[in-house]
């Protein structure tokens, strides 16, 4: 009896104690999120590809790293990219070369051609950035109501010129995104610069963690990721409505950049992972998202994403195609260009391309 009394107070009393003793003692306090606008029904997608990694070939391989969003121009025939070492890349389909191009000196996350073919970029160390062709760089913004940028993350710009981003969070930067996750606490905005005006607004405010942004077909509203409520939203730039937030579509996945294709009609949406039960449980439940605070703090977390891919969604918000793969993790964007299908990809050095027509989407069973 004295032998197993050992045994148990060593293996099962003593860290069970230890691990009370440490949670009381960690200050980080998770907030409650809005669970009650939790969609638990993942949305039903009538076309199907399960299992892109059987079809999809490297390209550029070796020579990416951390691609995160990607922006094409049809005349040049180039696809305009950001790494994670700072370099916006120039990849040529022609010939299938990687030129560095210009370096931001941060970490360059979305990217858009505007009307005149310079290159936006929403730089999450720097804020809202533009390039002309010849490779100069400048500074448009970096903060909005005297609050500065921390993590500038998705954009895209209108006809008019006006560009439309995100501040995924005023509060952690990108190196410190899953605190801002694991806290729970709307940091992020929308943000609109008008670069006549040089002024810089706020669109909205209390966001969790807002990412891609894409105008709409007509320019009439927009559509942003909200990452961590796992939805799209609309906010209406135009018409009676200006200035409203619409639901557009409530995703069973973990959403990145969008982008709209005028060719396809529809939005590609880039998502890292299926929504999990584990992510599930910690969005609900504050003290699960405590307990995986400190475990990033001491030992880091696990990697738990699982069935990324892209989502093509049509003009009204619903969903149409979903290619994706079980062992296809933390896709942050597509774009497709002629037959194929582009995939980025933050844990690889080069993108996926998918030959759509050789492997398409087929019908799913509901």
């Amino acid at each position: 009896m004295n032998w197993f009394s050992n045994i148990f107070i060593v293996w099962i009393v003593a860290p069970s104690l230890l691990a009370v003793i440490v949670y009381q003692l960690e200050s980080f306090e998770p907030a409650h999120l809005p669970v009650n606008q939790f969609d638990r029904h993942s949305v039903f997608v009538p076309s199907r590809n399960p299992n892109v990694l059987r079809g999809a070939e490297k390209v550029f391989a070796g020579k990416l790293m951390g691609p995160e969003d990607m922006t094409y121009d049809s005349e040049s025939r180039i696809i305009y990219t950001g790494c994670v070492d700072g370099w916006i890349k120039r990849l040529r389909l022609d010939d299938l070369s990687v030129e560095d191009w210009v370096n931001s000196a941060g970490r360059p996350l979305g990217l858009v051609l505007g009307p005149d073919k310079q290159l936006i970029v929403a730089d999450a160390d720097r804020g809202l950035l533009r390039v002309n062709q010849n490779g100069e760089m400048e500074l448009l913004t970096n903060e909005a109501e005297s609050l500065k940028f921390k993590m500038t993350n998705g954009v895209d710009v209108a006809d008019d010129g006006v560009i439309y981003f995100t501040d995924a969070s005023f509060k952690y930067g990108l190196k410190d995104f899953i605190w801002d996750m694991l806290e729970g606490r709307p940091n992020g905005r929308l943000l609109s610069y008008d670069p006549s005006t040089k002024q810089t607004k706020v669109l909205l405010n209390d966001l969790y963690y807002p990412n891609g942004v894409s105008l709409s077909h007509d320019q009439t509203f927009l559509v942003f990721c909200e990452t961590q409520m796992s939805r799209c939203r609309k906010y209406v730039i135009e018409g009676e409505k200006k200035g409203t937030v619409e639901k557009f579509i409530e995703i069973g996945g973990i959403p990145d950049n969008i982008r709209y294709d005028k060719s396809e009609g529809v939005y590609w949406i880039g998502l890292a992972s299926e929504v999990t039960f584990i992510w599930d449980l910690a969005q609900r439940y504050p003290f699960i998202r405590k307990i995986s605070a400190i475990i990033q703090k001491y030992i880091g977390l696990p990697q738990m994403e699982r069935n990324g891919g892209i989502l093509a969604v049509d003009k009204d918000g619903k969903a149409v195609a979903h290619y994706f793969d079980s062992g296809l993790t933390l896709v942050t964007a597509g774009l497709k260009i002629g037959d194929h299908l582009y995939f980025c990809s933050l844990p690889r050095d080069h993108f996926l391309r998918l030959d759509v027509t050789r492997y398409p989407a087929v019908t799913a069973v509901a």
